[in-house]
């Protein structure tokens, strides 16, 4: 149970206000009080929400932010929302990659309670398992990934592929191609590589799909294998891929109709024609932050937000 200034308030039998001034050292609490609140502290493990007291001037808040990869164009829209919101509310972040790594994840962990971090923002991904976030005490929102008793925020990526294929598919194209990503991430991969076949059998239409490795060089190594095939439009999983995936069908003169899930202002100049859809990602950050404060304020309900994607 992570307990809050209310709970020991309770257990102490005196109010909220004394329970804080005894956490900011004021003199003005009798020691027979003091020594009541803090023995309560110490024996059910209650860690000061150090938000609150910065509010009172006492420290400076700190909160760990945990991404995959430092270079992910998604994952930095996010990220500037996160930021941007924290610094709103006077909050240092503290950011540190996961590289898709469960024991690097553990070792930040090791690294934010070493800085008393107040609370972590993680970017889930597959290989990290329920067990290794349960190890982390405090608060914690996750993005991307939902887990059991953890408040999240997801995206759409079901509906989000078949938007996309819908508009692709109103426009006449029968032959849709799709580079996506492969199965083992749950997300970026497996739901958006079922939302493309489960299109395809709803409307008749012949799959044509690869399954490769997230990023702009694997995208462009294998959508190859997809001109296989007759093409009359191509649908990545993310933009990254669709950067790879222009260059070889400039390379060998065969360009089509191009779309991919998520904004990419630079893919967007260079293909005026690109369709693509706002994937939420500044709201995603933006819901995470606010999760987060709702927790270090004392609201113990676990919520998951599902970010809604924008108008293609």
């Amino acid at each position: 149970m992570k307990y809050t200034i209310k709970d020991i308030a309770l257990l102490a039998n005196v109010g909220k206000s004394t329970v804080s001034r005894v956490l900011n050292g004021d003199p003005n609490v009798s020691e027979e009080t003091r020594q009541r609140i803090q023995e309560i502290i110490h024996k059910v493990g209650f860690e000061p929400n150090r938000i609150a007291r910065a509010m009172r001037g006492a420290t400076d808040p700190v909160v760990g932010v945990i991404v995959t990869r430092l270079n992910s164009v998604a994952e930095s829209q996010t990220l500037s929302a996160i930021l941007h919101e924290l610094y709103q509310k006077g909050i240092t972040p503290l950011i540190v990659e996961s590289q898709f790594q469960p024991e690097l994840v553990l070792k930040h962990f090791q690294l934010f309670k070493q800085r008393q971090v107040d609370g972590i923002i993680l970017f889930g991904f597959s290989q990290l398992n329920l067990d290794i976030l349960k190890s982390w005490k405090g608060s914690l929102v996750t993005i991307a990934r939902s887990y059991p008793e953890i408040s999240s925020v997801v995206y759409d990526d079901e509906k989000a592929v078949e938007a996309l294929m819908f508009k692709l598919y109103m426009q006449g194209h029968r032959e849709i191609a799709y580079l996506g990503v492969k199965d083992s991430d749950e997300t970026t991969g497996k739901l958006r590589n079922q939302s493309y076949l489960n299109f395809c059998q709803k409307y008749e239409l012949s799959p044509n799909l690869i399954k490769v490795e997230l990023g702009a060089e694997s995208g462009y190594q294998n959508v190859g294998f997809l001109f296989e095939k007759p093409i009359s439009a191509l649908l990545c999983a993310s933009s990254s891929l669709a950067v790879g995936a222009l260059k070889y069908m400039q390379e060998i003169g065969q360009i089509r109709p191009l779309a991919c899930i998520g904004k990419n202002e630079m893919l967007q100049f260079v293909v005026p024609k690109l369709m693509s859809l706002d994937f939420g990602y500044p709201q995603a950050g933006k819901g995470a932050v606010a999760l987060l404060l709702q927790q270090l304020d004392g609201n113990k309900n676990i919520e998951q937000i599902r970010v809604t994607f924008g108008q293609l």
